[in-house]
């Protein structure tokens, strides 16, 4: 399953976010899109998904126009987890989780022993099955994240676009579902792309990096070969060193503030 756009415009309204763009995502690999905010990734996650309609240009899923595929084909191949979901008032996390299976219902086929399965393991890999039978809207913002990551999972698309999955989430479960996300490509060859802040993470956990600027790509390709000082300066206007990561030997960037070394810090011995 292919997602590719060709000269791609989005906007709202009579503002342009994303400008004549053309991207390949690479199938069966994890894509990182990274940048500034308001540089344009997740507009472009929305349009990748069909959530807005291309200005001009257009989004190509399995090399047809995805304007052109049925809503719930879209659903039943490309799975989506974006920035701020809503959930029925309500609702429980169990049902909230077993909606990610909607997509495979139809006339002549029911809920089914492989839906328990999926929303089972959704729940178990994202640590939510002890909250079930909880309302979404009782939950920490971390669990409520953890439980629409679940959704997500339970769709068990080939093709799955997440917003910033690790919003509102500590360092542990950060790291938790990064991992989750890599071995399920690695398990099964899913193509994965998923807008990150954290441009360390993105490094450690994408085969392929995007650079946004101002709505338009800045660079892309893998991080080892991409993610320079003279990168980050460029798309983040930060100064920085770029030096090897020691567990995962890919780049990781080290921001130069304000609060250097004192000289007493870097060996030099004291004045006095």
């Amino acid at each position: 399953m292919t997602l590719h756009t060709e000269d791609l415009e989005l906007g709202y309204g009579p503002l342009r976010v994303v400008k004549d763009l053309s991207v390949e995502i690479p199938p069966g690999k994890v894509t990182m899109i990274v940048g500034t905010n308001a540089c344009g990734k997740s507009t472009l996650l929305r349009g990748l998904a069909r959530l807005l309609t291309p200005t001009r240009g257009a989004v190509y899923l399995d090399g047809k126009g995805i304007t052109t595929w049925r809503s719930k084909d879209v659903a039943g191949v490309l799975g989506l987890l974006p920035q701020s979901p809503t959930a029925p008032e309500g609702i429980t996390v169990a049902d909230l989780v077993g909606r990610g299976r909607y997509p495979h219902q139809g006339v002549f086929r029911r809920w089914s022993a492989e839906d328990d399965d999926a929303v089972a393991k959704a729940m178990l890999a994202t640590d939510t099955v002890e909250l079930a039978a909880r309302p979404v809207d009782e939950l920490s913002g971390g669990q409520r994240q953890r439980v629409w990551i679940a959704m997500a999972l339970a769709q068990r698309t080939p093709l799955l676009l997440l917003d910033e999955p690790t919003t509102f989430l500590d360092i542990a479960h950060q790291v938790e579902v990064l991992d989750l996300l890599s071995d399920l490509n690695a398990e099964d060859g899913r193509t994965i792309v998923i807008v990150l802040h954290d441009l360390n993470l993105a490094a450690r956990y994408g085969d392929h990096l995007i650079a946004m600027k101002d709505g338009r790509i800045a660079a892309e390709g893998a991080p080892a070969d991409i993610l320079t000082a003279e990168l980050v300066a460029d798309v983040f206007g930060m100064p920085c060193r770029v030096i090897e990561d020691p567990v995962s030997a890919t780049p990781l960037v080290v921001p130069i503030g304000r609060r250097r070394a004192t000289p007493r810090e870097e060996g030099t011995p004291d004045a006095s």
